[in-house]
Parts: C-alpha cells; sequence; structure tokens
C-alpha cells in the first residue's frame, strides 16, 4: 500500500468515525446513509422443506417485479433492492425479520407462505412499525383474532377459498345431502380451513363422513385412502398444502379410486408436479396462467421468457404485492410505513392482471380481488404439461361486489390492537 493509499484510507475513516461521534450514528450507520440511491425491500418465504416448491415462484416472480420496477424508474427515482432469504419456519421467520428490518434497514417486508410464519412475522413487523404485505398466508385468523395493523394480505382468506369453489360444488349437486371425507394438514393454515369448510358444509345440508388431520411431514397416504374407500363419500375434500397435494393425487390415481375430488386450497405448480393424469377434480385459485387480460398475458410472457415456464398462482401473489408497494410508494413520494397503511385504508385500487381493479378492505386488510375455480382436463384433453385445466369466469361475477366471498365481520371479527 502507498503512503497515498494510506493517507486516503486513514482520512476516510478518521472522517467517518469523527461523523459517527457527532451525529450519535455508528459507522454502519453512515454506510447506509450514504446508500441514499438504494431502497430496501424484504422478501421471506420458505425455500425448502413440503412449501419450497411455492416458495422458489415467489422468489422468482419478486425478482422479475423488481427488475421491471427498475427499468420503469424505481421508486422516488431509488433503485429497489431486495433482500431475500428462506423463512423455514415461524421461529426463523421471526428472527430474519428482525434482522431485516433492525439491521438492512428494509422499508417493507413481502412474501411468506406458512399462516404460523405470517403470525411471527407480523408480530415483527407491529413492533418495529414496518409494513409487511402477506402473499401465501390463508388463515382466517390472521384477519380475524390474529389481525395486525401493519399486516396486509395479497392472499386470499380461506373463507375466500372455499366460498369460490363451494358455488361450483353447489352447482355440481355435491354438497346438500352429500357426505365429504376431508383430509387436512395439521397446522394453523389447515386447522381454519377445515373449520371454514366445515361451516360451509353444514350451512348448506351437508356432512363430513370423516375427516384426518394430516403431519405435514406425512408422505405415504396409503392409510388414509383406504379408509376413504371404507367411507365410500360423495367428496373427497383436499385441505393439504404444499407438495402433499401433488403426493396424494399420484397415489390416488394409483389406488384407482373415483370418488369425486376436490379442494379448498390450491396451488397449480402443485397440479403440473402430478403429471398428466394425475390431475382430477375442482380447485379455487387466486389468479393462473391462462387468464385472457392484457396484464395476465403480459406478465405470463415476461415471467416465461425469463425463467422457461409459466407463473402459478404463489408468483402472481408475490409478483403483485411489489409492485403495490412500489406503486404506493411513488404515489405518495413516501416510504413511511404509516402513510402507506393510511393510503391502502382509505381503498386506493390496483391493476391486478384481472378484469377490474381490487383494494384492500380497511376493517381487516384483505384484498378484495377476483377469484376462480379451476377443473382438471380429462387426459386426453391435455396438451401440454401446463395448461391442464378449464377455469370458471371470475368470482365474483362482473355485477357482484368483490366482498360478497370474503368472511363477514360475524364470520371473522378484526380488531387491531392499539
Amino acid at each position: 500500500m502507498s503512503i497515498k493509499d494510506k493517507f486516503t484510507r486513514r482520512r476516510l475513516l478518521k472522517t467517518a468515525g469523527g461523523l459517527a461521534l457527532v451525529s450519535g450514528l455508528s459507522a454502519p450507520s453512515i454506510l447506509r446513509a450514504q446508500s441514499a440511491d438504494v431502497i430496501r425491500f424484504g422478501h421471506l418465504t420458505p425455500r425448502t422443506g413440503f412449501l419450497g416448491p411455492l416458495g422458489e415462484y415467489g422468489v422468482m416472480a419478486a425478482d422479475l417485479a423488481v427488475e421491471e420496477i427498475n427499468a420503469a424508474g424505481g421508486v422516488m427515482g431509488r433503485k429497489v433492492e431486495l433482500l431475500k432469504e428462506d423463512s423455514v419456519n415461524p421461529q426463523t421467520a421471526s428472527t430474519k425479520a428482525e434482522r431485516m428490518i433492525e439491521r438492512d434497514k428494509v422499508a417493507c417486508i413481502i412474501g411468506e407462505i406458512s399462516s404460523a410464519s405470517c403470525l411471527t412475522i407480523a408480530q415483527v413487523a407491529s413492533r418495529n412499525k414496518t409494513l409487511f404485505i402477506n402473499t401465501g398466508g390463508n388463515s382466517d385468523a390472521l384477519r380475524g383474532k390474529d389481525c395486525q395493523r401493519y399486516m396486509f394480505h395479497v392472499e386470499s382468506q380461506n373463507s375466500m377459498y372455499v366460498k369460490t369453489v363451494g358455488r361450483s360444488f353447489l352447482q355440481e349437486g355435491l354438497v346438500k345431502g352429500k357426505k365429504w371425507y376431508s383430509l387436512t394438514a395439521d397446522y394453523a393454515f389447515g386447522h381454519d380451513l377445515l373449520r371454514v369448510a366445515k361451516r360451509f358444509m353444514e350451512g348448506n345440508g351437508g356432512q363430513f363422513a370423516g375427516d384426518d388431520l394430516v403431519p405435514t411431514d406425512a408422505t405415504d397416504f396409503s392409510a388414509y385412502l383406504l379408509k376413504i374407500r371404507d367411507a365410500k363419500p360423495d367428496l373427497v375434500v383436499i385441505n393439504l398444502a404444499g407438495n402433499q397435494i401433488t403426493n396424494f393425487l399420484k397415489q390416488y390415481a394409483e389406488f384407482g379410486l373415483t370418488y369425486p375430488v376436490g379442494g379448498f386450497g390450491f396451488d397449480t405448480a402443485l397440479a403440473w408436479a402430478a403429471g398428466k393424469g394425475n390431475f382430477v377434480g375442482t380447485w379455487p385459485v387466486v389468479w393462473h396462467h391462462l387468464l385472457d387480460t392484457p396484464g395476465s398475458k403480459a406478465f405470463v410472457a415476461a415471467f416465461s421468457k425469463k425463467y422457461g415456464k409459466p407463473p402459478e398462482n404463489q408468483a402472481w401473489g408475490d409478483y403483485i404485492a411489489t409492485k403495490i408497494v412500489a406503486q404506493s410508494m411513488n404515489d405518495l413520494k413516501s416510504a413511511e410505513s404509516p402513510k402507506i397503511i393510511e393510503h391502502l385504508e382509505k381503498g386506493a385500487k390496483f391493476d391486478l392482471l384481472k378484469t377490474r381493479p381490487g383494494y384492500f378492505r380497511a376493517s381487516d386488510h384483505q384484498l378484495m380481488h377476483e377469484m376462480y375455480a379451476v377443473k382438471a382436463l380429462p387426459a386426453a384433453q391435455i396438451k401440454n404439461q401446463w395448461d391442464i385445466f378449464s377455469s370458471s369466469g371470475p368470482v365474483p361475477g362482473p355485477n357482484e361486489d368483490l366482498e360478497v366471498i370474503a368472511a363477514t365481520k360475524e364470520e371473522n371479527s378484526c380488531t387491531f390492537p392499539s
């Protein structure tokens, strides 16, 4: 090192140290302050375990959204930097959320799929007054008894899934006077979904022939399939999550069972993984790659060009959430979470790549938007590995209020902590 280099480095360190003493900031804080041309978004979602396949779609979509945001000028003229972590489980999610906020100074956190992890992230976000956009946690409880002022939900609540596909079950005569047999994931999401499903079933004149809670690490469903065969239900209801849906569908086909199948929670990636001929039944989705709208077509084209495959519904959630946050900050000329919350609670509307815009309901911060029921195509009609289902029109219909499929205040009441 030359004398000049030593002098320059010494002077820089001395200057930084002096500034830190004067301002009360640490040297790392000074370095962060010098990065005023960058605004950081945190992205937390499971990338391993049974939810990992969905998490990877979320990461890819968030990366694409940030690329597009930066290409359009960024946020308030600043480049968006996406900090990504595998949330793994609720405890790890909480720890990483804390670190992102306190050390990395993220302006917001986006992501997650596990309802249990959503809750721990929301608690950290609320303590630190930092916006959290949930893109994959379905539990009604997150919009009810566990609701948080700093948490918003792009992902639909369980009630919206149940009421959306429930319309199809009613039309097919699979509810009144019928018996269902359900398999439900044994964690927060599954427990909540089963409660909502039973409320719908009993309210429409049906009953459960049986329901089993399934551990999230279960891979062999033969014992459950034998019980289903003995029960002879009118509908097999799959309230599982992650790659368990894929495993079940494959084994259901291997057993040769022919009872109608449906579910109240679903991700298209899991159907794709099941393979041709194994995907059966009717399922609800928040979005799918076959939607015939200009926005959806552009998203599918951009995602497919970048990754060599179409996006699935989890990708839509992370993509839309990232775009919503960036648009809100640009509209407000502010990245302050309290200002964004006020903006969203006042009914700001957003293009969701569907037939009409959506908005967040002020009472529980749930995004109000259209959903769809998809039905598996017969194997003979499947032309490629992606286009394996037909779709209903938007639910609610064009002349209905978006809130008709959401939980009412009587069904799920939220009181934000003071």
